[in-house]
């Protein structure tokens, strides 16, 4: 039984889950924002410190790292308790921000997202995991559908935020900002989480998560080099997908091993978990292409002001709240949600093909349309995706089962937005080849939107249709991605969805006996 008194038939306490829920909210508000409250000060942040051609580094970094980060902190999480996970994972994200606030040079900042992401994606699967402690199955849908309406606003917050701070502050306060809403989370998180009691002996899968790692690590950095950087036929990239086989075979062989896998292997014969993850793996790259290609379009398209183009992340963000929130309450009143990923999908699939045909000559309130209705196909996969594989898993895999959810989307989010960034590159320098003699001796790749505003009208209008035209091949393929999205949604298995917490299940998670 839970070791808190039931205040209603359902076996919920919901003083109790209230105040949980508050803390959690917190906790996903504070990760989720760093993942984007860069976006609208890249062109900023990249013009002092580097080049147009970096941009995607500073998110990659935090989406790979986060991805590496959510798998161990989910495992974690089901070993020692959920409390002091989450607190750990608060340091470890205020660490992140702050060597971001102190650097000098681009690798510095870059090492900085890397430490913030490991911390931001363990806060945000065990956030997640901690409402499936205190809420039933069919509940957790509704649930769900906060949380995600919590990450659209802190995701539509954190561009604003970023785009204002750029323009009033200097833009090392887009990370000291993290520093006061971090000691709230984790004085709240002290007050109403309880610390289980020790289970014995128990040890993190050390090798297999430094596998994980190698395999992820790997896979963004072909993504992101190949074909621009480095050669698709070359030694180097050879060595690279050699390596990233090797490394997936040998974290295959250490799971299979391991007393505590983290990630167990059984999970992989779970029809549900399976399909869920396939699906946030491709909604990942195509949620933080846009997020990280929107605002910069605005910017060095547009011409706006970075608190100007953020504002352009905000319908996307309305749509998913809504979307989300709509969704978690036809899971609970209905009981069902397998019709929700098949046909929101689809309408992503349609706004990425209205993406792949902008320009700078295109009205903002058609831009406004497309970014809204992409927002509305990305909100009712999360919740979905996150109900369905904690309904499907055993509870003893309940915090890595959700780990793996928000792992897969980052995945996706990480090789998506690398590959994306080495397409806009390389077609940058394609598109852009043609008036290099006009740029004045400037590499295509170094273009920044002060630099492009210095120029003649003429030069100005070949630019802005050249970078226009290199980002149409990013929105094809995430349209192409959104109906693919749709068709693996068919796959799910619709389980029901129970009205009442497992009787064995803890407050802080334990594992049915």
């Amino acid at each position: 039984m839970a070791d808190h008194s039931p205040t209603a038939s359902d076996g919920i306490d919901y003083a109790r889950l209230r105040l949980v829920f508050a803390a959690v909210c917190c906790v996903l508000f504070l990760a989720s924002m760093g993942q984007t409250v860069v976006t609208t000060a890249l062109p900023t942040i990249v013009g002092e410190l580097g080049g147009l051609d970096q941009i995607t580094w500073v998110i990659t970094a935090y989406l790979l790292a986060a991805t590496i980060g959510a798998p161990v902190f989910g495992k974690l999480g089901d070993l020692y308790g959920r409390k002091i996970v989450l607190q750990s994972g608060i340091g470890v994200f205020l660490t992140g921000s702050v060597i971001c606030a102190m650097a000098g040079s681009l690798g510095i900042l870059v090492l900085g997202r890397a430490v913030q992401g490991f911390g931001g994606g363990g806060l945000i699967v065990v956030s997640m995991a901690t409402v499936a402690d205190f809420v039933p199955p069919r509940q957790r849908g509704r649930f769900q559908g906060y949380l995600g309406g919590v990450f659209g606003l802190s995701t539509v917050i954190g561009p604003l935020a970023g785009g204002f701070v750029v323009e009033h502050f200097s833009w090392e306060w887009i990370f000291l900002a993290n520093i006061p809403i971090s000691a709230i989370a984790f004085t709240v998180l002290a007050v109403v989480l309880e610390s289980p009691a020790p289970k014995g002996k128990q040890g993190l899968d050390y090798p297999g998560a430094a596998l994980l790692a190698a395999v992820l690590s790997l896979a963004v950095m072909i993504a992101s080099l190949g074909g621009n950087t480095v050669p698709w036929i070359s030694a180097t990239m050879l060595l690279m997908v050699l390596g990233a086989v090797l490394a997936l075979a040998g974290f295959i062989a250490a799971e299979a091993r391991s007393r505590e896998p983290i990630l167990p292997l059984p999970l992989f014969r779970i029809n549900n978990f399976v399909v869920s993850n396939m699906v946030g793996f491709i909604i990942g790259t195509a949620m933080f292409g846009t997020i990280t290609f929107v605002p910069m379009f605005m910017q060095v398209v547009k011409g706006m002001s970075p608190g100007m183009s953020g504002l352009f992340v905000f319908p996307m963000m309305v749509g998913l709240i809504g979307a989300s929130t709509a969704s978690g309450q036809i899971m609970s009143r209905t009981g069902r949600y397998k019709f929700l990923p098949v046909g929101s999908t689809l309408l992503l699939g349609l706004a990425m093909t209205c993406m792949a045909t902008v320009d700078a000559h295109t009205p903002n309130a058609l831009i406004v349309l497309f970014v809204f209705c992409a927002g509305l196909g990305i909100g009712p996969v999360m919740g979905v995706g996150v109900t369905a594989i904690q309904n499907a898993v055993p509870l003893t895999m309940v915090g890595i089962g959700t780990a793996s959810a928000n792992m897969f989307r980052l995945i996706g989010g990480s090789i998506g937005t690398a590959l994306f960034g080495a397409i806009f590159a390389t077609g940058l320098a394609r598109e852009l080849g043609s008036v290099a003699g006009q740029l004045g001796g400037m590499n295509p790749r170094s273009l920044t939107a002060q630099a492009i505003a210095q120029m003649d009208p003429a030069t100005q209008e070949l630019v802005t249709e050249g970078i226009a035209g290199a980002l149409h091949p990013v929105f094809w393929i995430a349209a192409a991605m959104g109906c693919i999205a749709s068709a693996v949604s068919l796959l799910l298995t619709e389980h029901p969805l129970q009205d009442r917490l497992p009787t064995a299940q803890g407050a802080q998670g334990a594992p049915a006996e």
